[in-house]
């Protein structure tokens, strides 16, 4: 990077620090240091949720993504608006009246202490888990700008995200998240026309989309039923309802947001304004990742987008690597020319060479694929690259290559704040969870006492999370492997807050042996590759509902314990 892109990176993040601590002081105890004294307004709890949401993972592998798989990720949020509308009817009030510090403080209240504990475990060890490959996220782009080794990187990242997290708490958290989500925005909306204006003189935008989907990358619906496959329209309204229902309703990282906004009716408009924005906001990104696609479509392009690991691979096997660069150099110099060869015809109206173009276009793209995918998984097979593929990094090449200066630093230093920002509101989840379901679940000591221990299990979560980041390499695909991670515990979790409000006859003892039952049945269902991942949401929530109901046919309704009513 250059001196300028350097200057802007830092300054950018030193003040958003500085900011957070600012925000931050006056902490005196845990209702201002985990809650920030439920005093947020709608559009802070709006802009926290989806930071939190919205994280590097979303800026930096979703365009890689649309790159090499097209825009069918967006069907992942289509059951999303309606989690939003069930979530502001039924599990807003309930938190909002019982005054809780976590999600889970409800179940002890409606079922027993074993169930809310065991409920926050799940929480924890996905939370953490997923934590851990957020931070991975902004420590490829040091390690990829510094030459630096990606597990140094981990630490200096995990650790300068610890400092205003660590500090200042939920009020420090809320109010970086607002202002650093605005700057990301801004700059990715920047990016966008950017790319555009990239594209050759006689490309416009109309002739880019009409390239992209000829290749099929603008597979914005999938309308093809089928359990194996990760993103259709079914799994995608269906597996995405319960997932987003499971993540913003019982998730503390979430949940944690909108308690703290002033008032119910506060948390239930910013959670429904997010349901509105969310789907449109991950298809604009999505679709910057496709015409970063159309760009090289028409400049040269590498064979693999990690270039430091592809420079060891080259430096290592020279023959190998040099033969397979110079095949790919060849077909794409002739997809190139097939390229603008469809859009002189487009516009000439040469339909039947038009068609000639296209299928020549998507041969060449089939045999650049076929070479790609081998240098790919020669890589990883050999150990050159961490990684098991290249797409987290497409995006980070298009940003160092393409644009200018100061814009390079300004979007490196949004792709980590973006990061910042869903890290230390987990970070303050986990540490809410861990300190009030698990530490103090008997009562509270003075202010003074709970702020140190809250500052502590955020600190010892930090180390958690900075470890879980040295193993996230291995899991691909970062937005795909923080979906997974999630869809292995959030069925289950959804499925016991479900029992809770609903079914009223059940106890604690039946929907604790239910949800541990079904966690198990979940595992090995995953283990076993019978479903993909969104399918696992469903299928926890209503596993647990079916034995709890099995189980408790023809039994009264428990005398104590709090229900949603």
């Amino acid at each position: 990077m250059s001196l300028t892109d350097w200057i802007v990176l830092l300054l950018t993040l030193a003040a958003m620090i500085g900011y957070g601590m600012y925000k931050g002081r006056g902490q005196d105890g845990a209702n201002s240091y985990l809650l920030a004294d439920r005093r947020m307004p709608w559009y802070v709890v709006l802009l926290g949720v989806m930071a939190t949401q919205a994280s590097a993972i979303t800026f930096l592998s979703a365009p890689g993504l649309a790159y090499t798989d097209g825009m069918r990720f967006v069907q992942n949020y289509f059951g999303l608006p309606l989690a939003m509308v069930v979530i502001c009817i039924t599990f807003i009030p309930v938190f909002s009246r019982l005054n809780v510090y976590t999600a889970y403080e409800y179940l002890e209240q409606r079922f027993d202490r074993r169930t809310r504990l065991l409920t926050s475990l799940l929480f924890l060890l996905s939370r953490g888990l997923s934590t851990g490959v957020s931070i991975y996220a902004p420590s490829i782009i040091l390690s990829s700008m510094l030459g630096w080794d990606i597990y140094l990187t981990n630490i200096v990242m995990g650790g300068l995200l610890m400092v205003y997290t660590y500090t200042g708490g939920a009020k420090a958290v809320a109010h970086t998240q607002k202002l650093q989500f605005l700057v990301i925005l801004a700059s990715m909306a920047l990016a966008g026309v950017l790319v555009v204006k990239q594209l050759p003189a006689s490309i416009g935008l109309d002739d880019a989309l009409y390239i992209a989907g000829r290749a099929g990358k603008l597979n914005v619906i999938t309308t093809k039923f089928d359990w194996h496959d990760k993103y259709n329209i079914w799994s995608g309204l269906i597996g995405g309802f319960f997932l987003a229902l499971s993540y913003f309703g019982t998730d503390h990282s979430q949940v944690g947001r909108y308690i703290t906004a002033s008032s119910t009716r506060e948390s239930r408009l910013g959670l429904l304004l997010n349901g509105l924005v969310k789907i449109p906001m991950q298809f604009l990104i999505l679709l910057i990742g496709v015409l970063v696609f159309v760009l090289y479509s028409f400049r040269p392009a590498p064979v693999y987008f990690n270039t430091g690991a592809y420079a060891s691979y080259q430096g290592q096997e020279p023959a190998k690597a040099g033969g397979e660069n110079a095949r790919y150099t060849q077909l794409h110099e002739r997809y190139q020319q097939q390229a603008v060869a469809i859009a002189d015809h487009r516009k000439a109206g040469n339909e039947a060479q038009l068609g000639a173009d296209i299928a020549a276009y998507k041969n060449t793209q089939q045999q650049m694929n076929g070479l790609r995918d081998s240098v790919v998984k020669y890589i990883a097979e050999k150990g050159y690259a961490p990684d098991k593929n290249d797409t987290n990094y497409i995006f980070l090449y298009f940003v160092k290559n393409s644009l200018p200066k100061g814009l390079v630093g300004l979007l490196f230093a949004v792709i980590i704040l973006a990061s910042w920002g869903s890290i230390s509101a987990a970070l303050n989840s986990l540490a809410a969870s861990s300190l009030m379901d698990i530490h103090l679940p008997g009562g509270h000591p003075d202010k003074r006492t709970e702020l140190r221990l809250g500052r502590l299990h955020t600190l010892a979560w930090s180390v958690f999370c900075i470890a879980v980041a040295m193993f996230a390499a291995r899991m691909g695909s970062l937005i795909e492997a923080v979906n997974i991670l999630g869809s292995l515990f959030y069925g289950t979790i959804l499925g016991i807050f479900l029992v809770a409000f609903y079914m009223k006859r059940v106890g604690g003892k039946v929907v604790f042996y239910a949800a541990v039952i079904t966690e198990a049945a979940i595992i090995a269902i995953y283990l076993a590759d019978l479903v993909s991942f969104l399918w696992l949401n469903v299928i926890g929530a209503l596993l647990v509902m079916l034995l709890c109901g099995i189980a408790t046919i023809g039994r009264r309704s428990p005398a104590a314990g709090i229900n949603s009513n």
